[in-house]
């Protein structure tokens, strides 16, 4: 009987219990912190046991695209996922290095290719090494290829077009998940070149609100904190610098019982870089 997961982040007690089980993924979603400073050395490289490396920059995103972290199309997103050994039947966990950060990322990828049986590991893996659970050094075996199936769900994610006419939507609310500082560009993108400022009528809704200890709040601290920032239950639109923190955003909605969500893709890079388009600061 496969594994059903009933929601979208569980403990690292429960993925310990159930770290054996055939139906079992752990998928392994680190990536460098885009505002990482270079005198922050990142110590050598160790997992959880049994975790599979999925690559979101390299692999999973359009690498063609002009912006990063790029969704892929549902056919190339289905073809690598049956390549790192998904099915249908899997059961998914998702982590990262840095308690919470990219892992949300690739919840809410599957989400939009409609697999559901996905969670985030809360706390990832500084909350796995703390209690000192079962860890090893990367292993780079091929998976025997699965037969997962994509089920696109379009509805999950807005592009450039979409966020510019739901800037005059009074049903929509975008919620800027970067810092105050980038927000209202009194400190510098971390990319090179781009501009500063927000999406007008966009909300500052930086992730440090809902994450403690690279922990997410419970979910009563969720559904207070996302109600004070959408009191009418708006379609919130999350975006960022890139489209990983906006997913963030998304999980934490969703723990917070608010459905109603989206995640804008170029996020504020291609927001920047697109010309004609209103900037606010």
């Amino acid at each position: 009987m496969s594994l059903k997961l009933n929601t979208s982040l569980i403990s690292v007690d429960w993925l310990l219990s159930n770290l054996e089980n055939e139906h079992l993924i752990i998928l392994d979603a680190t990536i460098p912190k885009v505002t990482l400073k270079t005198e922050e050395v990142l110590e050598e490289k160790n997992q959880i046991k049994n975790a599979r490396f999925f690559d979101i920059q390299s692999v999973f995103s359009d690498v063609h695209a002009p912006y990063p972290n790029t969704v892929l199309s549902p056919e190339e997103f289905e073809v690598k996922a049956q390549k790192l050994g998904i099915n249908n039947t899997s059961c998914i966990v998702v982590y990262d290095d840095l308690g919470i950060y990219s892992s949300p990322r690739v919840w809410w990828l599957f989400q939009l290719m409609g697999f559901t049986n996905i969670a985030v590991l809360n706390g990832g893996f500084p909350e796995w090494k703390r209690k000192e659970y079962p860890t090893e050094q990367p292993n780079f075996h091929q998976p025997k290829k699965g037969n997962f199936k994509v089920n696109y769900q379009p509805q999950k994610v807005k592009f450039t077009r979409d966020v510019l006419s739901a800037i005059e939507n009074n049903k929509m609310l975008i919620a800027d998940a970067r810092s105050k500082g980038r927000f209202y560009a009194t400190e510098p993108e971390p990319r090179k070149g781009l501009k500063g400022g927000h999406i007008p009528n966009s909300i500052s809704f930086p992730i440090s609100d809902i994450i403690v200890d690279g922990k997410l709040k419970s979910a009563e601290e969720l559904n207070k904190i996302f109600k004070e920032k959408n009191p009418t239950n708006k379609e919130f639109i999350f975006s960022c610098g890139s489209g990983i923190t906006a997913a963030v955003l998304a999980l934490g909605a969703e723990m917070a019982g608010f459905k109603n969500h989206t995640v804008y893709d170029g996020s504020w890079t291609e927001w920047a870089s697109t010309e004609n388009l209103p900037i606010e600061k």
